[in-house]
């Protein structure tokens, strides 16, 4: 076969094309977006540098005997410094809003690009195609002029080398994309944390603000009033430290028992207590909700409902959680046909166990880290101390020690469902429902317990 005149045309087009396709995409700053962002720089600069000066303030304050005025001079400082922040949140947000924009840019050209790319490395499979159909000793033997084959020759070397250089334009593209999607996910992720920040310092300026009036309330007698305003401080944090807090299939704790597991957990992994006791604070939730099973059957993992005695099929993996199931309840001396484990939900398997709902196979991995942490022979995931550890640990390592809001969000996702928040709407759920617990008992429980 020979290559006739429009299908030349047509080739040196498409490998015109991908040689134009091939260099990266070059996106251009101008001078007055530069002086912006550099005067913003600057601004953001100088605030942090009243918040330091405010932090240090705050830091002097708090080893004060406490006093009305010592207290009202620390909430002035704390207003302020909460004032600022916001400033500085706003200013990083706005930063970060033209940074997200510029990326999904980016990352807009360089899908079309990829697409672009795809078409024209078909185009010359198809050229290829249409030449391999016709081997060369065909077009020898068809009479056809010597000058003619060479010039066929010619033009198959071209699509072959176009066909190379396409394919590597279509990596290099695939590659370029990769990157500039995690660079927008990243400035995306730090701009919810400059949000969420921004909002639990208006809520920080609200409380404080009311205390500050409740303190500037007490002019007559000031020695009478603010020991009543200690002694409704104490009070509270007694109040707070007695409350239950309920774990899922382990029963019931103090709020302050509760508390003082997440303190030794955060020391020994970084994660805020706040967020792990949100974490079991949405377990024990999920659980009055799915309700919990006995495992009866072991070779199907079919179990029934404790509420109803219905069976229930998909208790617990037989082949992966089973066996390590059997041994932990060995060890604990437990019966394994009478100790509570999740139901199933709609998709996947139930089975696991305790507080921290780690299923069998996941606790293995992990026991000897917690026997480590605690100092203790054996873990036992339906003791509350041991799955508190347990939690910390496991959030630790999918992220949460860092601390921002996009990462415990993620960590918690990902501690429900194993996929990122991004991944999955069903784990994005779990994961703000944690992270609105987690305000709350920050701000409800822990704070008025460290005011005290």
């Amino acid at each position: 076969m020979r290559l006739d005149s429009l299908a030349k045309r047509e080739l040196l087009l498409v490998c015109a094309f991908v040689t134009l396709l091939s260099p990266g995409l070059l996106f251009a700053q101008t001078d007055s977006t530069a002086e912006k962002q550099a005067a913003l720089e600057q601004e953001l600069a100088d605030i942090n540098q009243e918040i330091a000066g405010l932090s240090n303030t705050i830091s002097t304050l708090s080893t004060e005997s406490a006093s009305l005025d010592r207290d009202i001079r620390l909430l002035n400082a704390t207003i302020d410094r909460a004032n600022l922040n916001i400033k500085a949140k706003n200013l990083q947000i706005s930063r970060l809003g033209a940074g997200i924009l510029e990326k999904s840019k980016t990352v807009r050209e360089l899908g079309k690009r990829i697409d672009r790319e795809k078409q024209s490395l078909a185009q010359l499979i198809r050229k290829t195609n249409e030449i391999d159909q016709a081997g060369a000793l065909e077009v020898l033997l068809s009479g056809k002029d010597l000058s003619d084959f060479f010039l066929d020759l010619d033009s198959f070397d071209a699509i072959r080398a176009g066909l190379k250089n396409s394919s590597e334009a279509l990596k290099s593209a695939k590659l370029e994309n990769q990157a500039a999607q995690e660079a927008l996910e990243e400035r995306q992720a730090q701009e919810m944390d400059a949000k969420a920040e921004l909002e639990r310092n208006k809520r920080l300026v609200e409380a404080n603000e009311k205390a500050k009036t409740v303190l500037l309330a007490i002019t007559k007698n000031k020695q009478k009033g603010y020991a009543k305003v200690l002694a409704d401080r104490k009070a509270r944090a007694a109040e707070i430290r007695a409350a239950l807090f309920a774990l899922r299939d382990t029963g019931e704790i103090s709020f302050g028992q509760a508390y003082d597991y997440a303190v030794t957990v955060s020391t020994k992994t970084g994660v805020r207590p706040a967020f792990l006791l949100a974490i079991f604070q949405q377990e024990s939730s999920f659980g009055k909700n799915q309700g919990s099973c006995y495992l009866k059957n072991q070779a199907t993992g079919a179990g029934v409902g404790v509420r109803t005695g219905n069976v229930i099929l998909k208790v617990m993996n037989p082949s992966r959680d089973i066996p390590p199931f059997l041994s932990i309840t060995s060890e604990l001396g437990r019966d394994p046909w009478n100790t509570l484990v999740s139901c199933p939900q709609s998709v996947g398997w139930g089975g696991a166990m305790g507080a921290a709902q780690f299923i069998p196979s996941t606790w293995m991995l992990f026991k000897t880290k917690i026997e480590k942490a605690l100092s203790i022979d054996t873990a036992d995931p339906w003791r509350a101390r041991d799955a508190f550890m347990a939690a910390g640990i496991y959030l630790s390592e999918l992220g949460a020690k860092s601390g921002s809001y996009s990462a415990e969000r993620d960590a918690a996702c990902r501690y429900f469902s194993g996929s990122k928040c991004s991944r999955s709407s069903w784990a994005a759920t779990y994961g703000n429902q944690v992270m609105s617990k987690a305000a709350i008992i920050q701000e409800t429980m822990i704070d008025p317990l460290q005011n005290t």
